[in-house]
Formats: structure tokens, sequence, C-alpha cells
């Protein structure tokens, strides 16, 4: 299987709704895919969320990493998996979500090559899976009666997004707890929202009450790593690192000065599936559980996601993976059962997606 083309489309779709954070507002999908295809006819796909807020990426940068990667694939064989690896890594820094739509594909393509699902080429055996669903930032009437009607449609784990307003967090959170049955597990994502003194008193707040959540994410700003251990140390509530951690380097410093209590693995920082699986093995040599996440992707990086959890379900005991189901409708054909709270994998070859 020789690599005889690389090119790029645009994926667009529509949310159900605004999907509100502390950083940004997105009212639509438009994500980049990737095609790479092959002399014997095979087809791979792979797909990239442009975050700029987060991995400093838009579509146009996608495109231009891509292009200037594009010579150095263009006509090796897939058998030379590891030297293409190489030279995406390689040949330019950063640029961690071209890279990963870049990988996803190519690993599409190896999996296909041996005529297997990704998750059974990568060691797994799961197929089924439970996500939690987020819940946009807005206002606590608003939130309440989202929070109520994912529960009917059958969630039991929802991510409340807050950071815009410390104390009005805290009401947010307040009121959601109450208006929520208790076997309902809530996590709290502030995506860098806070400092670390207001972090440490909002959560003992919550504590007071009894509200303990499963985690609260990335709290403060992606470099303030003092922050979170000072978070750490002080609150009964588990840290879990989100933009704080794009790389391996950047989790064993956090992991040996015990800073944080999980680790949110997502394809778009972790460059791809490569550096995704090792990060999940480094997290559970210091017997940290991980969860794996997504940006506002599409059912092609979410498909990845789900493999790689498939593939570690050890220590990917968590899945933040609602991004197909906040859509309204998307273009790709897939097998994959994305049914709300429950995603199931297929036994189609490769990723089990076209487009």
């Amino acid at each position: 299987m020789k690599i005889t083309n690389i090119q790029t489309k645009i994926l667009k779709a529509p949310l159900k709704n605004p999907f509100i954070t502390s950083l940004r507002r997105v009212d639509a999908l438009e994500d980049l895919v990737v095609i790479i295809k092959c002399d014997d006819g095979t087809v791979g796909y792979g797909e990239g969320a442009p975050t700029p807020q987060i991995t400093g990426e838009t579509i146009g940068s996608m495109v231009a990493t891509i292009e200037y990667i594009k010579p150095h694939i263009l006509g090796k064989k897939i058998e030379e998996f590891e030297l293409i690896l190489k030279n995406i890594h390689s040949l330019i820094v950063k640029n961690t979500t071209a890279k990963s739509a870049l990988e996803i594909a190519l690993y599409d393509l190896k999996a296909k090559s041996q005529k297997l699902p990704l998750y059974r080429m990568l060691g797994g055996t799961k197929t089924t899976f439970r996500t939690d669903i987020t819940i946009s930032m807005s206002e606590i009437d608003k939130m309440i009666a989202d929070c109520h009607l994912a529960v009917a449609l059958g969630y039991d784990t929802l991510k409340i997004k807050i950071g815009d307003n410390p104390r009005k967090d805290v009401e947010r959170i307040t009121a959601i707890h109450k208006a929520l049955d208790k076997n309902i597990k809530l996590r709290l994502d502030a995506n860098q929202g806070w400092s670390a003194k207001e972090s440490v008193e909002l959560l003992h707040a919550l504590e007071k009450q009894d509200i303990i959540a499963e985690f609260i994410e990335q709290p403060v700003v992606a470099d303030n790593i003092e922050g979170l251990k000072y978070i750490k140390e002080r609150v009964q509530t588990p840290i879990l690192a989100d933009e704080s951690i794009f790389s391996l380097k950047d989790a064993r410093h956090l992991l040996e000065m015990h800073a944080i209590d999980y680790v949110n693995i997502k394809l778009a920082k972790t460059a791809g599936i490569t550096q995704a699986l090792e990060l999940a093995d480094f997290s559970k040599s210091f017997g940290v559980k991980c969860m794996i996440g997504c940006m506002l992707e599409g059912p092609i990086s979410v498909a990845a996601g789900v493999h790689v959890a498939s593939s570690k379900a050890d220590i990917i005991t968590m899945l933040d993976l609602d991004a197909v189901s906040l859509l309204a409708s998307h273009p790709v054909a897939t097998n994959i059962q994305f049914d709300e709270s429950t995603i199931a994998l297929s036994n189609d070859i490769g990723l089990g997606v076209s487009y």
C-alpha cells in the first residue's frame, strides 16, 4: 500500500445549541478532514478541530501544516509506518491538531492493511462505552433545564461548564446539584477561569454543602502548575489537568509534583494516537487514571478517541466524547453507534468511518 495522494476537506455540521465555555462560543462545527489515498484504492480518514484558544491552530494553519508535511509522506508505503510518523513529528514543531488529523488517517490505513478494526489492532477488546455530556455555560435556569434534558436522554454524568464569574459559578453548581437526583455525577470544567486562591475558596464553599464533584477540570491557566498543586493540597475535590498537558514532558512535571489527580487525554493535544497511548501508559506508571476527551469534533476524531479508549480501558476510565451528540446532523458515514450517552464500536476494519 503506497500513499499516492493527501487531500483536505472541510466538514461542516450544525450544533443543536451554541457551545459556550469561559474561553469561547461556537455555533456550528467546522473541522478539517484529512483524506489519504493509497495505490490499491484504500482510503484513510482523519479529522482535526481548529481551537485557536487552546492549540493555537486555525483551519488555515492546519491546511498549511499538512501541505508542508505532505511531500515527505507521498510515495511512502504504509509498511513504513514508523518512518512516516517520524517525518510528521520532526518536520515542524507544535501544530498538534494538524498532526493528529494526519496520524488518525494513517492509523486508519494501517488497521485496514491488517483487515482489523483499529481498536483490535491496538490491542483493545472493549466495544461499548458511556460518555458524559457537556452543559454549556449560561444562566442558571437554562443550565438546569439542559441538565434535566440530558438526564431524560439517559446521561448519568454531566460536565458543567463554568469559569466566567467565580461567585456565579458557585450559585450555578449549587442550584444544579439541588435540582438533580443525587445519583447524577457532576464534573466541573472551569476552562482556566479561576485563580488558585479562588479555586480553593469556591471548592470549599461547595464542599461545605457536601457537593464534591467527580473532579474540577483545569481551574487555573495552563502554565500555572504551582497553582494546581496549591489547590490539590487544600481541597477534597479531585483535580484533572486538561490544557496543562499536551505532552509526556508536561505530564511528567505535573505527576512528579503530585499536582493533579487525573489526566485528560485529547488527540488534538497529543498530536495524535501515538503519544495518546504513551500518555496513558505513563499515567498508569504513576497510578493515575485518565479521561479521554475531545475538542468540538465530528465522528471521525471522536471515533479515533473511542478506539484509543478501548486499547487502554484499564487506565482510561472516564469518557468525555460527547461531541457527536452535540451535533444536529453530520455528513459522515459510520456504523459506530453514537446513541447519546452510549457509544458502541463496530467490527468494520479501520476507524469504521468514511467521508
